[in-house]
């Protein structure tokens, strides 16, 4: 995961807190001379003692990925051999049929309604239309349908 420029800045900070803390300077002094709360500085201190400079290093955020990197790769391949060769009359996927996806292949079931967050690491992405439909960046999904009579081109 790359780590934005403000996200730097604020593990720079943490670090050269940690430093004076290390060298006895006082929480206050320290939370004057960062320009943070003192709480800030007393959270970092509580950090520090539990595990080391290490512990003040940037931290992934938020609920961590279900998938590991090869299964997401794995993932990734089926979704570009597409819904048919997984079993479905059309080229469509929709957020229903990646959930079967992963739970027939992977074992994990995901709740209906939660967001499948996979789009950028993938490479697909998820075309706006009246139904969600992937397929690889840059392309316009393609559905092959059968004919049913209709006069539409």
């Amino acid at each position: 995961m790359e780590k934005t420029d403000e996200a730097k800045q604020r593990e720079r900070r943490r670090l050269r807190g940690a430093r004076l803390l290390e060298r006895g300077v006082a929480q206050a002094a320290v939370a004057r001379r960062l320009k943070v709360s003192r709480a800030t500085v007393h959270a970092w201190k509580q950090r520090l003692e539990a595990g080391g400079i290490e512990a003040l290093r940037q931290r992934r955020r938020g609920r961590p990925p279900r998938l590991g990197d090869a299964q997401r790769t794995e993932l990734t391949s089926a979704l570009k051999r597409g819904a048919r060769a997984a079993g479905y009359a059309t080229e469509l996927w929709t957020l229903p049929r990646i959930a079967r996806l992963i739970e027939s292949h992977f074992g994990i079931r995901l709740i209906q309604g939660r967001t499948i967050v996979f789009v950028d690491e993938s490479g697909l992405s998820e075309r706006p239309t009246r139904v969600r439909t992937w397929a690889p960046r840059g392309k316009t999904p393609v559905l092959h349908t059968a004919s049913t009579g209709s006069s539409c081109p």
